[in-house]
């Protein structure tokens, strides 16, 4: 199974690119599963009024972004918390590619969530995400399942280096592992049908 992870901010070496790395470093420690990363830094997706988004003259970023959600059945989103909701540009591309012609990126996958605070907080961001992608999949009728186990990463910088690697909080590294490990068996289970 593949699975995509998809860092959010669109700043530079965030703190959701450490849980980013973090969560590939731990699902390919399972060794049964290919890893695409998607990091919002090179995010350049238009907003409505800035034109379209033409899926056969894609730029970089968005034929990457797409790639990896088009091969994934499990997309974890890595959300970090900007001011109690999610990132712009997150909010963004859920409104532009959550539509024609690219449900397909949002069809027969698995979701999941992650979200990412410098202190302590994250929750508010991946609940709304929740709620909206639960509306995407009931409008559209798509074959989709968000996953209610989220992970909150706390003090990130803290806990994670700038490539991902623990810094030794074990409650941490648990509590990452028990998210990593109940979003493959939904996935399995989910596509075992």
């Amino acid at each position: 199974m593949n699975i995509s992870i998809i860092s959010s901010s669109p700043r530079i070496s965030s703190s959701s690119l450490r849980v980013a790395k973090a969560l590939a470093r731990v699902v390919q420690s399972k060794g049964l599963y290919s890893v695409s990363l998607v990091d919002f830094a090179g995010y350049d997706i238009p907003l409505y009024n800035q034109g379209v988004i033409d899926r056969d003259n894609l730029s970089p970023f968005q034929q990457h972004l797409v790639n990896s959600m088009s091969g994934a059945g499990v997309v974890i989103l890595v959300v970090p918390e900007y001011n109690w909701t999610m990132p712009a540009e997150l909010a963004n591309f859920i409104h532009r590619m959550g539509d024609k012609p690219f449900l397909d990126l949002f069809s027969d996958k698995v979701f999941a969530f992650v979200g990412v605070s410098s202190g302590k907080g994250g929750r508010q961001p991946v609940v709304q995400l929740t709620y909206i992608l639960g509306k995407i999949i009931s409008f559209f009728e798509l074959d989709t399942l968000v996953s209610s186990k989220l992970f909150e990463s706390h003090f990130t910088k803290d806990v994670l280096d700038e490539n991902g690697n623990s810094l030794g909080n074990i409650a941490y590294d648990t509590g990452l592992e028990k998210f990593v490990n109940y979003t493959l068996r939904t996935g399995k289970r989910w596509f075992s049908a």
